[in-house]
């Protein structure tokens, strides 16, 4: 879609990452701006396996070193990023 835009095809040998630049797109803050929009409709939904996704709870030992982030936590933290004191899935 960014090389569409720019009207450059793959054969002109442009780097996407120049692409994006000028286009003014950041891929970080567009993947959290996703990432939000889908959990506020996600708490919306109604349906169990929805939210059983969203408050599941790995058993078992982390291993060494910096433990990974469960779905819920990296939401959080973009939303008090954003100042929105949760946002739609709150704390």
């Amino acid at each position: 879609m960014v090389r569409w835009m720019c009207n450059v095809k793959v054969k002109d040998r442009v780097r996407s990452k120049e692409l994006r630049e000028r286009l003014g797109i950041d891929l970080d803050t567009t993947a959290k701006q996703v990432v939000m929009v889908w959990a506020c409709v996600a708490k919306k939904e109604d349906t169990d396996w929805v939210k059983k996704c969203m408050e599941y709870e790995v058993v078992g030992s982390r291993s060494r070193g910096k433990p990974k982030r469960m779905w819920r936590e990296v939401v959080q933290k973009d939303c008090q990023a954003r100042t929105l004191n949760g946002g739609c899935y709150g704390t």
